[in-house]
């Protein structure tokens, strides 16, 4: 294929030579061709073909591509806070037809000017910014090198088309410190919201378990209520239905009846914690008589 395309081209440039001897030029699209008479620019050659006879001095100088071309520029430079950065800069540009004359004889390397007014811009912009600043404001830089190289590159029948900057690199241990700075930043952030979502739950559970022992006070309450209304009553029906009972009678058999039920419920927990009390109907008759002696006492003190 290389090769087809190699011969392919060999022969064009035979019959291009071909038709010079005969005085006669091809000028291909979005190409213009400069013509000299003894070595004297003559004309510009538009696409097209052109009679040129070489008999009477005419030539061809050169061709000139009107399309656009692109130039990336790299340029290494310092920031205001001493961090080295390499600046890539794409240019877009391509010569004038109406003044294909300058763009042919005034450069002979025009890759080279606009590189050198793309150095002296950002290694003029960039000093006065810090490293934060140079990437916030690297349209402004783009816009100052488009402005500076229009306003120089014209006068050699140039235009700009389009000025970007496409990337800016600092150096390898800055990047990894910027990196290290914001991953710290997240950390610290996650870190905070993660204590904030603890104190809510720990508030939320203590809230809770306010509550649970607030509404377990009072069920115990209600329990206890409940506990003297039912003995009241037993006391009071168990009087009237039983005559020359008394109410420490009533109470020695509530009390009795109290005690098997406490004894029942702990032989019956399989979780219960070994208790040694006395057993016996003078056990009975001492917690009796324990209980009513403190009640004498708590009337007496009142």
């Amino acid at each position: 294929m290389c090769q087809l395309y190699g011969n392919t081209k060999l022969i064009l440039l035979e019959l291009e030579k071909m038709g010079q001897a005969f005085g006669c030029l091809q000028v291909d699209q979005s190409t213009v061709a400069i013509r000299e008479n003894f070595g004297k620019f003559d004309d510009v050659l538009e696409p097209g073909c052109h009679c040129l006879p070489w008999c009477f001095g005419s030539q061809v100088a050169g061709h000139l591509s009107l399309r656009v071309q692109q130039l990336d520029v790299r340029c290494e430079t310092k920031t205001k806070d001493n961090v080295f950065v390499t600046v890539v800069a794409s240019i877009q540009y391509r010569a004038l037809a109406e003044k294909a004359a300058d763009a042919f004889y005034k450069l002979s390397n025009t890759r080279a000017q606009i590189q050198a007014y793309v150095f002296d811009v950002i290694r003029a912009s960039v000093p006065k910014l810090d490293l934060d600043s140079t990437f916030e404001q690297k349209n402004d830089i783009a816009k100052a090198v488009e402005d500076e190289l229009e306003k120089a590159m014209s006068a050699y029948g140039y235009e700009i088309v389009q000025t970007l900057i496409v990337d800016i690199e600092p150096d390898e241990h800055v990047k990894r410190a910027m990196n290290e700075i914001n991953a710290a930043a997240r950390m610290r952030v996650a870190a905070n919201e993660k204590a904030e979502a603890e104190k809510i739950l720990q508030i939320k559970r203590a809230e809770g378990d306010a509550e649970s022992k607030y509404l377990a006070g009072l069920g115990i309450a209600r329990q206890r209520q409940a506990i003297v209304d039912g003995l009241r009553d037993s006391v009071l029906a168990f009087s009237e239905n039983v005559p020359g009972t008394t109410s420490k009678d009533v109470m020695d058999m509530v009390l009795v009846t109290q005690y098997f039920d406490t004894m029942k419920e702990i032989g019956a927990s399989s979780k219960s914690s070994s208790i040694f009390i006395p057993h016996g109907p003078g056990a009975v008759k001492d917690v009796a008589a324990q209980i009513r002696e403190g009640l004498l006492q708590a009337n007496a003190a009142q």
